[in-house]
């Protein structure tokens, strides 16, 4: 069977295809126990799957990078039936995905924090609406939810904690899909997509415009969804620090 560039499960049992992995996928992946993973999601771009209650995706090369993803630079990811997991090696059908590199997806700190945000133990900051975010939306990954990660996102990036904040979220992921509980999950964690951190690291330069251009194209709307939480977040620390 001829495939140009991309990842065909039957003719390719016995093939390695080399991932990049973030720190916190890699360690799932080798803590899980033997065993098949039910498949949440499956498309020609990515495959998300459910490993002990947590997603964990496997993206192409056009996809969008989540922090809760397995990288690797397939064109497609066709006819993906089964998934299993086998002495901590994720396995598409009969295939091996096996971690090559390590990649940081943890949000870069804002600059000129200390100057900027009012570095605080306290919850005074907190006004964001989980109950009312949570869920709301359609899709995989609904747009209340990207809000609320890019709420949370700055927070880590600003180094101001949302403990408040973050026992809600926890207390509401049941309400939202896999998929985007495990992105609520990896933003309290400060792990963010590429677009975001690139955001975060342009802040106030000549770049920022551009760089949020360029994150509200990601997806149907989760790049809206997390710039709108973003920019509330950004507001709320800069009223703090007033």
């Amino acid at each position: 069977m001829a495939i140009t560039g991309g990842y065909v499960s039957r003719g390719y049992r016995g093939r390695v295809i080399p991932v990049a992995a973030p720190l916190r996928v890699r360690n799932r992946l080798r803590a899980a126990a033997d065993g098949a993973l039910s498949v949440v999601h499956r498309g020609p771009d990515a495959v998300y799957l459910d490993l002990d209650g947590w997603c964990v995706g496997v993206v192409g090369r056009r996809a969008t990078a989540v922090p809760c993803a397995l990288r690797s630079t397939l064109d497609t990811l066709l006819e993906v039936r089964s998934a299993s997991v086998h002495d901590g090696v994720l396995h598409l059908d009969d295939t091996p995905l096996v971690v090559g590199r390590l990649v940081d997806v943890s949000v870069p700190r804002v600059r000129g924090v200390e100057a900027r945000f009012a570095r605080t133990s306290t919850t005074e900051g907190e006004t964001v609406d989980v109950a009312g975010l949570v869920g709301r939306g359609d899709g995989l990954t609904p747009y209340g939810d990207d809000v609320l990660c890019g709420w949370l996102a700055i927070h880590r990036a600003a180094g101001v904690p949302t403990p408040e904040v973050d026992a809600e979220v926890r207390a509401h992921l049941g309400r939202t899909t896999l998929l985007s509980a495990t992105l609520l999950d990896c933003a309290l964690h400060g792990e963010v997509i590429p677009e975001f951190g690139a955001l975060v690291g342009a802040l106030g330069t000549p770049d920022e415009d551009a760089r949020a251009a360029t994150l509200a194209a990601v997806g149907h709307s989760s790049g809206r969804g997390l710039l709108e939480g973003a920019r509330l977040a950004l507001s709320s620390l800069e009223m703090v620090a007033a």
